[in-house]
């Protein structure tokens, strides 16, 4: 009869658990020296050994010929426990045996002495889930246990057991176990059944674990059955239904380049093969997660990644992406994953989601903006964007003496329009929708059916605001309304451009200032109050 990886390969001495060195150490060097405790509470999440540990100490405190704290797994004593045949060691479900009354059952069989072995060992697994009345109940005997009597409590919700319970308990709390570890043992159980398995499949069964030896072992298992012939990454990719690390990176590298037909498209590709959405979200979260780490703390260790991609893969994409931008991706993903239960159709929640990754204009929050803004500087720091160029003063020493300030030649016309390039029809009209749905206060200056007030003039890469008057100038020119136009620009004429505000008549248009500011008060009443 078939027998389950995880069971058949069950640690049965203290020096087969793997990732517990500390807590292995202590009750070895207990059931040497004798000092045992009559009560233990084993804590830590699933998968860990706590249940594992619980019945090999069952066994060290019975056992006839202990070597070195360990069961010898040879004695009659050992070979009872083992077959689950010992009346003496009992294994209780908190879970189905969580009233007052079967504790009440549990103390009244627990003051006989043992009739097979030399302690009396009760296992509670799960022992969070006994109710108030079934805690209080078994306390007493806790506090005060017959000589032979010993118990040994297993949770994975430490903060659900009484204080009460845990002042009478020596505690150990079990850690995750680490991949590297799990990957190990994962390759001595393949070697032992003859699975023919690559490293990189045992270290993406490791990594997928998330510190549960049982779970990769189970993982293992499936993955065995399903394959035919060498167990690879890919493999244990279509086994298990989920999309891979090559596919994640293949959807961040199109996020990068706002390509949302690619990043469609490789989603439904991986959307018709069945593939398993709130495990792609999770990759693509750890993803960005490694990214984020590498991006605002370089020196950051391997232990503390992911592993969900090489280090290749990563350093590709660390350069594709601000901090501010993974940090969005990461909450984007992390929403839409918690949204996962109570949503009608998850498809249509990735897949909005991807949109909003791949063009940030969709949200107007502020992470949104952030993103945004990080890029440009971002641009500008590189040189892929050219710094704003300074206003220089007339070269007033170069002019002859001889001629007056204000009779030096003005540009033509015709040597102005020959500096200016066409903007399309429509893109002051779009420029001026963004930014009023940006920042609705500035509505009343970027205006399409008032054209005093501001005029867009394109020079090669730069975008000038021609001002009416100081006051325009003086409310618009701020970096945060610069930063803006110049990504929106950007966007609508498919190349880098960068703005900034000047005052029209420093062009040389010849109009009054004053009559400027006089029509621009009559204009906005709501500011001023022009006296005749």
């Amino acid at each position: 009869m078939y027998q389950a990886l995880y069971r058949k390969y069950r640690p049965q001495t203290f020096d087969d658990v793997v990732g517990q060195g500390s807590i292995t150490q202590i009750l070895r060097t207990q059931v040497v020296t004798g000092k045992l405790s009559h009560a233990y509470l084993f804590t830590g999440s699933r998968g860990t050994g706590k249940t594992t540990c619980s019945k090999i100490l069952a066994k060290a405190v019975n056992c006839l010929n202990p070597v070195d704290g360990n069961p010898c797994n040879c004695c009659e004593a050992c070979k009872s426990i083992d077959s689950g045949a010992c009346m003496d060691v009992l294994e209780i479900d908190a879970a189905s045996n969580n009233g007052v009354d079967n504790v009440r059952t549990l103390r009244e069989d627990a003051i006989y002495a043992p009739a097979e072995v030399r302690k009396r060992v009760y296992i509670i697994d799960e022992v969070h889930m006994l109710s108030m009345s079934a805690f209080n109940a078994l306390l007493k005997i806790i506090e005060e246990p017959p000589a032979h009597l010993m118990f040994i409590l297993a949770t994975t919700e430490l903060h659900k057991v009484p204080a009460t319970i845990l002042s009478r308990c020596q505690r150990f709390a079990f850690r995750r176990i680490d991949a590297e570890d799990i990957a190990a043992r994962i390759h001595y159980v393949a070697y032992e059944e003859g699975i023919d398995i690559t490293p990189e499949a045992a270290n993406l069964l490791g990594r997928l674990a998330d510190g549960a030896l049982r779970d990769g072992l189970s993982l293992l298992d499936q993955c065995a059955a399903a394959s035919r012939g060498q167990l690879t990454a890919d493999t244990v990719y279509e086994t298990l239904g989920i999309a891979g690390a090559r596919t994640a990176g293949e959807l961040l590298t199109s996020v990068a380049e706002r390509n949302a037909n690619r990043v469609l498209s490789l989603f439904s590709k991986q959307y018709a093969e069945g593939k398993d959405l709130a495990a792609l979200i999770d990759e693509l979260v750890s993803l960005c997660r490694d990214l984020l780490l590498l991006k605002t703390a370089p020196g950051v260790g391997a232990s503390m990644l992911t592993g969900v991609c090489t280090d290749e893969e990563l350093k590709a994409l660390l350069g594709r992406f601000t901090a501010a931008e993974l940090q969005r991706h990461t909450r984007l993903l992390q929403d839409t994953a918690s949204g996962f239960n109570k949503s009608a159709n998850r498809r249509i929640d990735v897949e909005l989601c991807l949109l909003r990754m791949c063009d940030p204009g969709l949200d107007l929050d502020a992470q949104a903006i952030n993103a945004r803004l990080s890029r440009v500087e971002t641009a500008l720091a590189s040189g892929a964007l050219p710094p704003p160029r300074p206003e220089q003063p007339a070269p007033t020493e170069a002019l002859s003496p001889e001629i007056p300030l204000a009779s030096a030649p003005a540009p033509t016309a015709a040597a102005e329009a020959a500096k200016r390039e066409e903007l399309p029809v429509s893109f002051w009209a779009d420029l001026v929708d963004a930014v009023r749905k940006w920042r609705p206060s500035l509505g009343g200056y970027f205006n399409t059916n008032d054209s005093n007030l501001l005029v867009p003039v394109l020079r090669g890469d730069v975008l000038e605001l021609a001002a009416a008057t100081e006051l325009v100038k003086s409310i618009v020119d701020h970096e945060d309304v610069r930063c803006f136009v110049s990504e929106k620009a950007s966007a609508l004429l498919h190349k880098p451009v960068l703005a900034r505000v000047v005052l029209r008549t420093a062009r040389g248009s010849g109009e009054d200032p004053l009559q400027g500011l006089v029509a621009f008060g009559q204009e906005h009443p709501e500011l001023f109050h022009i006296r005749q």
